[in-house]
């Protein structure tokens, strides 16, 4: 990490995700770690929404059995 926030991916990242030119990439911070997501934002904000089925939903919904939760 530079004094100015800048971090560097290895080589061998950015061929696989075919950024040796540059390009976007978008993060989602987790607490401890950080989720790099190639294509940006909106990638991956796609990529969240496709790994959540309509169970997911449906008990995040309900408070994954937390009625306080549910009530949120």
């Amino acid at each position: 990490m530079s004094s100015r926030g800048q971090m560097s991916l290895p080589a061998s990242a950015r061929r696989r995700w075919g950024l040796d030119e540059g390009g976007d990439v978008g993060y989602l911070d987790l607490g401890d770690a950080v989720l790099l997501v190639r294509g940006g934002i909106s990638e991956l904000r796609t990529a969240l929404l496709n790994s959540v089925n309509d169970a997911d939903w449906a008990d995040a919904r309900a408070g994954f059995g937390d009625d306080d939760l549910a009530t949120q």
